[in-house]
This record gives structure tokens, sequence and C-alpha cells, in this order.
């Protein structure tokens, strides 16, 4: 059973940065990639960015692209977010997830869910 744990979330104001992490309990051998996903109050999961095995292919949402970049490090089995120039609109909760096979955008193809992390951005 593979485990993910975020970690990262808090309080910051407009404009500011928070970086977020994602633990993965248990190497495996299988290759995999890595996606956040966030969820605001009252409002449906949606994407934010995914990032295949080799860290060289990425995805990214319209509304974060520019201002998040997406990482990992296979060594320590740990993806990160680091996001800048934060709006109240990314306030929510944030998801990492496992998807075996190359990054995607679509939440259903992925086949392990963290517990998530809060952010919230005051204006």
């Amino acid at each position: 059973q593979v485990q993910l744990a975020e970690s990262g979330g808090g309080l910051v104001q407009a404009g500011g940065s928070l970086r977020l992490s994602c633990a993965k309990s248990r190497r495996t051998f299988r290759r995999y990639a890595m996606g956040w996903f966030r969820q605001a109050p009252g409002k449906e999961r949606e994407f934010v960015a995914a990032i295949s095995w080799s860290g060289g292919t990425t995805y990214y949402a319209d509304s974060v692209k520019g201002r998040f970049t997406i990482s990992r490090d296979n060594a320590k089995s740990t993806m990160y977010l680091q996001m800048n120039s934060l709006k109240p609109e990314d306030t929510a909760v944030y998801y990492c997830a496992v998807h075996w096979g190359d990054p995607v955008r679509n939440g259903h193809e992925y086949d392990y869910w963290g517990q998530g992390t809060q952010v919230t951005v005051s204006s």
C-alpha cells in the first residue's frame, strides 16, 4: 500500500510564497507520475500540476502557470510544489497523488492520494 503525506501548507498573505511537499511512504520499482490537485470549499477538486517520473514532462493548470513550479526528488520519494505570487483564489486544500504511468490531468486516473494540506491566502 502506497501512502502519501503532504506538508507545507499554511496561512500566507497575497503575493507571498509557500512550498508544499509530498512524501511517498514506500519505494517502488514501477515508474510513476505524480500530481497536485486542490479543492476549495463548495467547489470540485481541480487539477493543479503533474510531473513525469523523470521530471522532464510537466503540466500546469492555466490558473497557476508561471506562478507554480512542480518538481520531484526520486531519491527521497518526494514531490514539491513551489507556489509564488499567491492569490486569495488559491485558497484550498491541496492534495498530492500518484499515477502508475505518464502524467495526466484527470484526477480519476490517479491511484493513490494523500490526506491534503490547507493553504489559505489572505487578501
